[in-house]
Order: C-alpha cells, then sequence, then structure tokens
C-alpha cells in the first residue's frame, strides 16, 4: 500500500509542476489589472502547493499533531485557491459578455 501512496505521490508532483510551467508560460499572455492580480495570487498558490507535493514524502516524519495542523493548512489554502479561481473565471465571463 505504501508503494501505491509513493506513485500516486509521483504522479500528483509531475502534475503539480505541469501547472506550474502552464501558470508561467500563460502569465505573458495575461495583462495587468484585476485579471494580473488575481493570476499573480493563482500563480502563488502553485507553487506553494508544488512545494508541498514535492515535500509529501518527507511528512511521514512529522509527529501527527504537526501532520494535523499541515494539513488544515492546505485545506485552507485550498479552499483559497477556488475562490481565486471562481472569482477570476466570473471576471472573465462578465468581460467577455460585454
Amino acid at each position: 500500500m505504501e508503494n501505491i501512496s509513493l506513485i500516486i505521490t509521483i504522479l500528483a508532483v509531475i502534475t503539480m509542476l505541469y501547472a506550474l510551467w502552464q501558470v508561467f508560460a500563460l502569465k505573458e499572455h495575461i495583462q495587468g489589472g484585476m485579471v494580473g492580480r488575481r493570476w499573480r495570487i493563482l500563480a502563488a498558490l502553485v507553487v506553494l502547493f508544488a512545494l508541498g507535493y514535492i515535500a509529501m514524502p518527507f511528512m511521514g516524519q512529522l509527529p501527527v499533531n504537526t501532520l494535523h495542523s499541515v494539513v488544515a493548512v492546505i485545506f485552507l489554502f485550498g479552499a483559497i485557491y477556488v475562490v481565486v479561481t471562481i472569482s477570476l473565471i466570473k471576471r472573465i465571463i462578465l468581460a467577455l459578455s460585454e
């Protein structure tokens, strides 16, 4: 079971690194303003998640209380990521419908 977790984690890291590459590749096509600011927030969150995914295999060494705190922080930043993404998409839709 531990091998399956490691394989899934490796796939998650690869996927997140691809997402990180996409974030920076698309950045040059995004102008400033509200969309640019939201994109920078999204980019920072993707960097944070990528670092977290890379650190995941080493988190098994942490005490349980610390691990619970790390998971809580991940949930918080995941929720922030979703809110920022929805806000960005909403602004794009509103701009396109004008």
